[in-house]
């Protein structure tokens, strides 16, 4: 994939902290004050699964995360940054390369090899922050199933509404018992969840059995 290339992801809480190294609470914070919302949020914010980021905006905040971490950038400088690249026209951090030097910001020029300070319109080289190949890194990381997972079901309050899924996955048990009581065959149910291995689906046809037989 092309880093001009759309990468079509949704992201809630958890996942943006382990994608970021950022905490809960930061992301609320910034919420709150402004300084970085999530893409698709409702308005009350008090609401289960309320903040659901983008992946340009686990971008942006991987990029804050490293300035503020790796660079040791305050936040107040970071605001300031932020209006200051919304005056120059970019509309999110993901929108442009960033570049650090003594605590200090700048990004490139749209289109050339300049690199302008945001303050004081010093042009400088310097080793540069972006972090789009390591959040698809991380990213695809968060996908792959551990061998350990196969044929097991899980619960997390973050996953499916904290529904029964097949491990590793986002897949509910009950999807798969629907499957199987619609006649489709384990061989079959695997086409419609490539993901999953027969020692899966027979994991979750067993769990929703065991549930059936407790209700």
């Amino acid at each position: 994939m092309s880093k001009k290339e759309v990468t079509i992801e949704v992201f809630g809480e958890d996942h943006v902290c382990r994608l970021t190294g950022l905490t809960r609470g930061q992301l609320r914070s910034w919420d709150r004050a402004g300084f970085f919302q999530p893409r698709y949020a409702y308005d009350d914010r008090s609401r289960p699964y309320s903040r659901v980021y983008s992946f340009r905006d686990v971008v942006g905040l991987k990029t804050i995360s490293v300035l503020r971490n790796d660079h040791r950038v305050s936040v107040q400088e970071l605001k300031k940054v932020a209006k200051e690249l919304i005056r120059k026209g970019y509309k999110h951090w993901a929108d442009t390369k960033l570049y650090v030097v003594k605590k200090q910001v700048y990004f490139q020029h749209p289109g050339t090899t300049e690199v302008e300070g945001v303050w004081d319109g010093q042009l400088a080289m310097l080793p540069i922050i972006n972090v789009i190949d390591d959040v698809k890194a991380a990213v695809h990381k968060l996908s792959v199933r551990s061998s350990a997972d196969r044929g097991k079901v899980e619960r997390h309050k973050f996953v499916a509404r904290n529904s029964p899924v097949v491990a590793g996955t986002r897949i509910p048990t009950a999807s798969v018992r629907r499957y199987y009581e619609a006649g489709y065959s384990v061989d079959e149910i695997i086409s419609e969840y490539p993901s999953l291995t027969k020692k899966d689906v027979r994991a979750a046809l067993k769990y929703e059995e065991q549930l059936a037989k407790s209700a």
